[in-house]
């Protein structure tokens, strides 16, 4: 017999990956999850974790007598962090799923312990989007003064390095581009249509996700 999942104990009705029915007028404009991949490269780094191993291997070639005794041991112990992470990956993005609404930000996160954030957009002060070659992209979302969540209960879904004042991030979504219009457009309509004013998404391809004040594209 399965474990129940956290949903199982939700109203009748309520939407996958949001914590309660939609209420009246409310829509759902777009729902992601992660790649495993991108979580896989860009979050666990898995580039970086092969090339510590090879590091070590020239270390090792460089001062013990017979190196060729520890390849396959080396090669054996990278296989089996790679694979890890992999999988570990592979869970976030089955755990994960971020909705846009005409309203709100949700996101639905956790491995160990699954929990579901409600950003609504008046809790927003702007977005930034990151793309990646491959289409995918991270979202980053500034919150509000007073619109705060820990760091460590967001992560991996928080921007780095941004401790003191934690920004929600969608990480690695495909169609990055698609997502952020979608987001962008929520954000401009939910300020009655302002232009100069209003919080839109900036595309960075080639510098960290920023929030950012351009007119959304249609």
């Amino acid at each position: 017999m399965s474990a129940p999942h956290p949903s199982d104990f939700l109203p009748e009705g309520t939407p996958r990956g949001l914590p309660g029915p939609l209420p009246p007028g409310e829509r759902i404009l777009w729902q992601g999850a992660p790649t495993t991949h991108g979580i896989w490269l860009r979050v666990f780094h898995a580039p970086l974790v092969a090339l510590w191993f090879c590091a070590c291997g020239l270390v090792l070639a460089a001062t013990v007598e017979t190196p060729a005794r520890l390849v396959l041991p080396l090669l054996a112990a990278l296989a089996a962090a790679l694979v890890l992470l992999r999988l570990i990956a592979a869970a976030c993005h089955r755990t994960t799923l971020y909705t846009v609404t005409d309203r709100r930000l949700v996101l639905q996160i956790g491995m160990a312990l699954p929990v579901t954030y409600n950003l609504p957009f008046a809790a927003v002060e702007g977005a930034g989007l990151h793309r990646f070659r491959d289409g995918s992209g991270d979202l980053a979302v500034q919150l509000k003064a007073g619109a705060r969540i820990a760091y460590l209960q967001l992560w991996p879904h928080g921007r780095p390095w941004r401790i003191s004042q934690p920004e929600p991030m969608l990480r690695s979504v495909p169609d990055a581009a698609q997502a952020a219009a979608i987001l962008a457009r929520a954000l401009t309509l939910h300020r009655d249509g302002a232009t100069s004013a209003a919080p839109v998404i900036v595309a960075r391809p080639r510098s960290d996700a920023a929030p950012g004040r351009l007119v959304a594209a249609e």
